[in-house]
């Protein structure tokens, strides 16, 4: 499936940056829904306290600012320049020492094993070259590090629910959010992490499992990987 230039549209991300934290966008109170589930199974994965964590793909911070709160390190890093300043704007109205960058996965401006663990959430299905983003990845983790990402499954029924039904019918993502040519297998994906030099461990599925009272949907772990997954690596100790 060759890539659909009118999709994959990361401009939605500047474009509502002055209301990230307002509540008033539907589609990024979904995001924000999301962060609760994502770290139902993550915080299984490791402690976050006293780590240095990289938010790889941080947009306007609700990650950034939920490890934050588990005592991480943070640093953010994202392309969207108007995304990462109301992220650096609210982090600093919190009181809280997070560290936010403009950048891309690609080339990250980072030094060698500065990191112990990053977070990559919402991200490999928007970039254009996974294998980089993944060997910069493996390069500014420590040995023993870990990544922790979530994904959108290439199939049919992954197409539907998150591109027909999330965009064009229920409106929880802005059309154009998602080109499906993007989507990565599960096979696909620890085929990538091991060709970085990453060890994949388990991956599960992520998906609704309830509405809000104002009826958005909440997030948590699923047993199926067909929709939406979330998967850990470990780069291997030296020695």
């Amino acid at each position: 499936m060759a890539a659909d230039r009118a999709r994959n549209d990361l401009e939605i991300y500047d474009a509502v940056a002055d209301r990230w934290w307002s509540d008033e966008v539907r589609w990024v109170r979904a995001l924000r829904n999301l962060v609760p589930g994502r770290l139902g199974w993550f915080d299984r994965q490791i402690d976050w306290a006293g780590r240095a964590v990289l938010d790889l793909g941080c947009a306007g911070g609700f990650m950034a600012e939920a490890l934050d709160a588990r005592g991480a390190r943070v640093t953010g890093i994202d392309p969207a320049a108007r995304a990462v300043a109301a992220a650096r704007a609210h982090a600093a109205a919190e009181g809280r020492e997070i560290d936010y960058d403009v950048g891309g996965g690609e080339a990250l401006p980072y030094g060698d094993a500065g990191f112990d663990a990053v977070v990559c959430v919402d991200v490999f299905e928007h970039v254009a070259d996974l294998h980089r983003v993944l060997a910069e990845t493996a390069r500014v983790l420590r040995p023993g590090g870990l990544l922790l990402f979530d994904t959108i499954n290439r199939n049919r029924l992954a197409r539907f629910a998150t591109v027909t039904m999330a965009e064009s019918v229920l409106g929880l993502l802005p059309r154009g959010t998602h080109d499906p040519a993007l989507f990565i297998t599960p096979a696909e994906m620890r085929r990538a992490l091991q060709g970085a030099g990453l060890v994949p461990g388990r991956f599960t599925g992520l998906g609704p499992r309830g509405i809000d009272r104002r009826g958005d949907p909440v997030f948590g772990r699923l047993p199926a990987t067909l929709i939406l997954y979330m998967g850990v690596a470990r780069k291997p100790a030296a020695g």
